[in-house]
């Protein structure tokens, strides 16, 4: 009996990617993918998703959890009166003294995690596909992207069915350009993505998300195909 995987699928590049990866590992039959909306202003990442899905031909499930975030004022969030910072990462983190970036929701990928593992056991699935990277986690910007993390959220998902379920993230240890280079050998449709958190009716191409996919495709000598 084949295995059957299901990916955390936001409409992004990474996760893009690992769906693509998954496809090729398990086959599109074996493969199923899970999209939440929390209440964040690029919410045109779930379209982006579903049109993803839909040039893959896999099933897909959605949940919504903004209730949880409520009571948060990150800048990624629709309810926020902070404005998303138009600078990189690093240079975001020269002046949160160690804490994440403003855009990091509070232990966002954790309960994504653990909704998905409640979702994928009651379908059949025994692996969880997680997209998290290497350059997210860097200098603790997004900590819940973190390899000691994803090791950690594992070990707690394997305990709690009893074996049943695992979490992999194939792309913890690489960096973006990487994870474009391997989309680039799968075909990854990257012009039906979405990174932006903005939101807007175009990439802005200044935010945190932004900067870091337009080097990752520069690093591979191509361009972004979704600033065209």
């Amino acid at each position: 009996m084949s295995e059957k995987a299901m990916v955390l699928c936001s409409g992004g590049v990474d996760s893009t990617t690992c769906l693509a990866l998954a496809v090729e590992k398990y086959g599109r039959e074996n493969v199923s993918a899970l999209s939440i909306y929390y209440g964040q202003k690029h919410v045109r990442e779930i379209e982006a998703a579903k049109k993803v899905l839909k040039y893959y031909g896999v099933e897909g499930a959605s949940l919504d959890l903004t209730p949880v975030f409520a009571y948060s004022d990150c800048s990624l969030l629709s309810h926020s009166t902070e404005e998303v910072p138009e600078e990189s990462y690093a240079e975001q983190l020269k002046s949160t003294h160690g804490a994440p970036v403003t855009t990091y929701v509070p232990f966002r990928n954790g309960l994504f995690l653990s909704a998905a593992a409640s979702v994928a056991l009651s379908k059949g699935c025994s692996v969880i596909y997680y997209g998290a990277h290497h350059d997210d986690a860097a200098g603790n910007a997004y900590p819940d992207c973190s390899e000691e993390f994803v090791n950690a959220m594992n070990r707690s998902v394997e305990e709690g069915t009893g074996g049943a379920l695992r979490i992999e993230a194939p792309f913890v240890r690489w960096n973006k350009a990487q994870i474009v280079k391997e989309g680039l050998r799968l075909h990854v449709p990257y012009e039906l993505t979405w990174s932006c958190y903005e939101g807007g009716e175009r990439p802005c191409g200044k935010c945190g998300t932004c900067l870091d996919r337009l080097r990752a495709f520069e690093a591979n000598g191509v361009s972004d195909p979704a600033m065209k």
